[in-house]
């Protein structure tokens, strides 16, 4: 197929492309390499990607609409993966505009090309904050999710109302993955494994929230790659059993799907920590504190629509990945 990845020198983007080329697909990567975290690092995973005969990369904002509307018109994608976006919770604290720019009227331009083009089907990122102030366990796609607690949450909220209001007006084919956690090589800097490994590979000491009692769902890279490619082949079709009177969050009388992408293992942060520990052969010195504001104490996925339909059960138990994720480190950074 050609397909359109957005954010391909992000972390999930750079892995999804990949796959894509190695499966024979041939890939329009978009990407505005904001500075939201060291600009080297997205570079060299576009490196990795830029000597592929079917790689095509254009250096783009979603926010620019002339731009987004000349793509799609030249490129003219059969499927496109969404995975731009602002990213980051506590970022959204202190940045909001960023996220209305790059979430809200970014996404809107994906959609009206994608509208505008005859776009096969859309797959875009959503994420597991959605669940919010949610606290019924595992959760699920086919519960309400009305109560975000950050910005960056309600955003991906916002992704979920405007795809289904595409597919409903123009039976244009959305598919939202909610994803949970996601680590592995080439990982965000931001993210809790990246900082930690380089705090306590330097002598420094982590900050851990709420006190350690924390769980998430952590999903490895390589699962989140899957899920995706599989969903991607996967148009959905509406749903003939919903129902208004008892309308279902996860489907629709609307080619409309919603699948949460995650391990469906919680794990322990301090049992996460303790991991890592051992596969970087060294303790960690903890700083305890409390709750950061926007953030959830637990994370815990129901997969059981991604595997009733795809075949698919995020499996990388945390030891492979964590060792995984430092093996990467350590031979990329050379320490």
């Amino acid at each position: 197929m050609h397909v359109l990845v957005t954010g391909v020198a992000g972390f999930i983007g750079f892995h999804v492309a990949r796959r894509l080329l190695d499966r024979g697909d041939s890939v329009v990567g978009i990407d505005n390499l904001t500075p939201y975290y060291d600009v080297r690092l997205k570079e060299a995973r576009l490196a990795r990607l830029t000597d592929h005969h079917r790689f095509t990369f254009l250096r783009l904002d979603l926010a620019d609409r002339s731009g987004m509307e000349t793509l799609f018109r030249t490129a003219r994608p059969q499927r496109v993966i969404h995975l731009a976006a602002q990213a980051g919770v506590r970022y959204s604290l202190t940045n909001p505009h960023a996220y209305v720019e790059s979430n809200l009227v970014g996404f809107l331009h994906v959609l009206e090309g994608c509208r505008a083009t005859g776009v096969e089907h859309l797959v875009y990122a959503s994420s597991s904050s959605v669940y919010g102030a949610n606290t019924k366990m595992p959760f699920s796609v086919h519960d309400n999710v009305d109560h975000p607690i950050s910005l960056y949450a309600a955003s991906k909220k916002a992704n979920e109302l405007m795809a289904h209001t595409y597919s409903y007006l123009y039976q244009l084919p959305t598919t939202g993955l909610r994803f949970f956690t996601v680590y592995g090589p080439w990982g965000r800097p931001d993210m809790a494994l990246f900082r930690f490994t380089r705090a306590i590979l330097a002598g420094e000491p982590i900050e851990v929230f709420n006190y350690g009692k924390m769980r998430r769902d952590f999903t490895y890279i390589d699962d989140i790659v899957e899920g995706v490619v599989r969903v991607l082949d996967l148009v959905p079709r509406p749903n003939p059993s919903w129902s208004g009177s008892a309308p279902d969050p996860g489907t629709s009388r609307a080619p409309y799907r919603i699948y949460n992408i995650g391990n469906n293992q919680p794990v322990d942060l301090l049992q996460f920590i303790e991991v890592l520990e051992t596969c970087l052969g060294r303790k960690a010195e903890k700083r305890f504190l409390p709750l950061q504001a926007g953030d959830v104490p637990e994370t815990y996925a129901d997969v059981d629509d991604l595997i009733q339909d795809v075949g698919f059960r995020p499996a990388t138990p945390i030891h492979e990945g964590i060792a995984r994720f430092v093996a990467w480190y350590r031979d990329y950074y050379q320490c």
